[in-house]
């Protein structure tokens, strides 16, 4: 039995580092081709790391780019995060407000309410992308980062996560919080958003990489260079007409747009885990 069990955990590891080498290799390729100069990239792929990987960071980060629009890589990086953060921020709080409502409030209709926020979920964002920009192009939203953030911060998959969490809180903690004399606010704030901690950072972290990988929103609302997001960097440097691509940048700049993604789940992975499989509330 003892050494069945070895033997299995010894197939168990060497299917787990099979897979980590398969996902990492990509990210090597990338790192490598980071490292050499566009000449060695041309009709071949090295294996190694070339010379110049401090150089072309520098490059993408501290010079404009003429294949990204012009604009430091950096820059591009800021954009992104503003609009991660705020797109993440804004749908925690507006999912959370109307959760708490559904399921607090007695409120007329509010089923009707609920019913209608889970239908969205149908509409896919092409569907409501001309409308989207028609409204915020007569409010003022274009090359600004409201016009990024606001049109994308609604969330019918948060709100119902939240509800669905909600439902399962103990009835004995609002009854308890009324003895004491709590008002609807004090319950949120005191009960209600310190039980929901773990199940926000799930959702900040998923809701901080959908809106990092945000494409066409962007591509629709902005034509100044330097509101341009990382993505849109990449498939600009990608795509260059009459000139060879610049390979060795594209994957820095690739490199250089997976950090903060990984930082935030690195940094919340804890949370992320147990907000995802936590049951016992």
């Amino acid at each position: 039995m003892v050494e069945h069990k070895g033997a299995h955990s010894v197939i168990s590891h060497l299917i787990l580092l099979l897979g980590a080498l398969l996902v990492l290799f990509p990210l090597y390729i990338a790192l490598v081709a980071a490292s050499h100069p566009a000449e060695a990239l041309i009709g071949t792929t090295p294996l190694w790391f070339g010379p110049r990987l401090s150089e072309n960071f520098g490059s993408v980060l501290g010079h404009g780019l003429q294949a990204a629009g012009g604009a430091p890589v950096w820059r591009m990086l800021l954009n992104s995060t503003i609009m991660a953060v705020g797109i993440s921020l804004g749908k925690i709080l507006i999912s959370l407000l109307s959760a708490f409502a559904i399921v607090y409030f007695r409120l007329p209709g509010r089923q009707i309410c609920f019913f209608l926020i889970f239908v969205t979920l149908m509409l896919p964002v092409e569907i409501r992308i001309v409308p989207t920009f028609e409204v915020a192009n007569h409010l003022g939203l274009i090359n600004n980062y409201p016009g990024l953030i606001f049109p994308l911060i609604a969330s019918a998959t948060a709100t119902f996560l939240y509800r669905q969490f909600f439902l399962t809180i103990p009835d004995e903690l609002l009854e308890a919080a009324r003895i004491d004399g709590a008002g609807p606010w004090r319950f949120f704030r005191d009960v209600v958003l310190p039980l929901s901690r773990t199940n926000t950072a799930a959702l900040f972290v998923v809701t901080f990489i959908y809106g990092w990988n945000q494409y066409l929103w962007p591509l629709l609302i902005t034509n100044q260079e330097s509101m341009y997001t990382v993505v849109m960097a990449i498939q600009r440097m990608v795509n260059v007409p009459d000139a060879p691509v610049e390979w060795n940048l594209v994957m820095t700049t690739a490199l250089l747009g997976l950090l903060p993604p990984l930082l935030v789940v690195l940094g919340m992975q804890r949370l992320f885990i147990k907000g995802l499989i936590e049951t016992e509330k």
